[in-house]
């Protein structure tokens, strides 16, 4: 399952579709093999990857890496393309013609400037970014799943009726799937869900803002995302392993790891 077409209809089911976010070629064949039925990619995941904070990789570079997650395995691969790389509503139409071209079956435009003293585009402007997005989106072959994103909880801005009329406005502007990353508790989840008709993303792995599958599918929610959640988890147990190689000159934690062979299994090898 890779086209579009196919990765929209997992939003149909029953429950949500969990759509886990891998950093790296190796930790997406995991994922594939572990069963999960799409994949995302994670702005900060991948910017760890290269040893950097989220939203400083050249777009050049995330081209890059979201043709090696789509060429990882054979499930649909949704983008996180940021801001579109762009503030004009015909820069980010270019951002989904390029990066539909590397195979993705999807991929989310966010209304965050990625300016601290400005954070969040302006209402229209936002709008008309993700009408452009849509307009483009439209016209490539196979089709392209839109996410649209309202960054505000993200960013300092913890205004739910502004992020519902954001999602309501990106809908009637053509985004499939509608997305408000950081909402702080169900009931704003649930209130989200009840005030569109798309299907709403959520992302987990947040500190302080972690429900269950159960939970959330209660509360509407169509799919699940884990952001930068397992990239974090992996470097945890990075440095964790290394501090105990420092502090007490021992390898214990080897112990729990998994074999070689046990790993290379996973990749499908």
């Amino acid at each position: 399952m890779s086209s579009a077409s196919d990765f929209k209809r997992l939003h149909e089911g029953s429950g949500p579709l969990v759509i886990p976010n891998p950093w790296d070629i190796g930790s997406a064949r995991i994922l594939a093999s572990l069963g999960f039925r799409a994949l995302a990619t994670s702005s900060a995941g991948m910017a760890f990857a290269y040893g950097l904070g989220d939203g400083k990789v050249a777009p050049d570079q995330v081209l890059t890496h979201c043709r090696q997650i789509v060429g990882a395995t054979g499930l649909p691969v949704s983008a996180d393309l940021e801001n579109g790389f762009a503030d004009s509503p015909e820069g980010v139409a270019e951002t989904i013609h390029t990066f539909a071209g590397t195979g993705l079956a999807g991929g989310s435009i966010e209304d965050s400037t990625g300016r601290p003293e400005t954070p969040i585009y302006d209402f229209d402007h936002a709008v008309e970014r993700v009408a452009a997005a849509a307009e483009m989106a439209g016209k490539v072959a196979g089709g392209f799943v839109l996410t649209a994103r309202a960054e505000n909880f993200l960013n300092g801005r913890p205004d739910l009726d502004d992020t519902i009329r954001r999602l309501q406005a990106f809908e009637a502007a053509g985004a499939d799937v509608l997305f408000a990353p950081g909402l702080p508790d169900l009931d704003a989840i649930r209130t989200v869900c009840a005030e569109v008709t798309k299907p709403v993303s959520v992302m987990m792995g947040i500190p302080g803002r972690t429900f269950s599958v159960d939970e959330l599918a209660a509360a509407g929610v169509k799919r699940i995302s884990t952001g930068p959640a397992l990239a974090r988890a992996a470097y945890t147990a990075l440095i964790a392993a290394a501090e105990e190689i420092n502090d007490s000159g021992t390898f214990d934690f080897a112990v729990k790891a998994l074999g070689s062979s046990k790993i290379v299994e996973r990749f499908g090898g």
